[in-house]
């Protein structure tokens, strides 16, 4: 697992995979809960198998001890 976080749109990408190839994630489905201040997104195969989530509000949804283990987008600069 590794998490990429973009500061600038605060946007995260929890990776349950080692790689999503190209049209790999066949379908979306967007998590909604009253009271969270972001929107999850989970992105799933041809065959319902979890490969990551998108994480809109990251720094208001995950605690910041595990923002800062993510990759940032400048990181690979």
């Amino acid at each position: 697992m590794r998490i990429e976080h973009d500061d600038e749109n605060d946007v995260a990408y929890i990776y349950l995979v080692d790689r999503i190839g190209p049209g790999e994630a066949a379908r979306q489905v967007v998590v909604e809960a009253d009271g969270v201040p972001g929107e999850v997104i989970l992105d799933l195969d041809e065959r319902g198998v979890l490969l990551g989530l998108e994480i809109l509000g990251a720094s208001h949804v995950l605690r910041p001890e595990t923002l800062a283990t993510a990759a940032h987008e400048d990181d690979d600069e």
